[in-house]
C-alpha cells in the first residue's frame, strides 16, 4: 500500500499518463452518451417514431446498463490507477 498525505491507499502502480487520459476519455465518452441517450429518450421521444415500446424499454436499459458500467469503471481507475504527473 502507499501513503498519500500519510494515508494509505489501495493504489495499483503509476500509470503512463497517456493510456491514464485515454482510459479517462473513452469512459467519460461512453458516461456522455449513455447520458444524451436516457435524455433524448425522454425529452425528444419523437425521434423514435417507427421503433416498437420494446425497442424502447431495451435501449432504456442498455443506456442505464452503460452508464453504471461507465461510473463503477471511472470509479475504478481513480481509485486502483494511480496517473504518472
Amino acid at each position: 500500500m502507499q501513503k498519500e498525505n500519510g494515508i494509505e491507499t489501495n493504489k495499483l502502480n503509476i500509470m503512463n499518463t497517456k493510456l491514464y487520459n485515454m482510459l479517462k476519455s473513452d469512459i467519460e465518452a461512453r458516461k456522455s452518451k449513455a447520458l444524451l441517450t436516457l435524455h433524448l429518450m425522454d425529452k425528444k421521444s419523437v425521434g423514435i417514431g417507427d421503433h416498437s415500446t420494446d425497442d424502447f424499454y431495451n435501449n432504456a436499459k442498455d443506456a442505464i446498463s452503460e452508464l453504471a458500467t461507465a461510473n463503477d469503471e471511472l470509479e475504478a481507475l481513480n481509485q486502483y490507477i494511480e496517473e504518472d504527473v
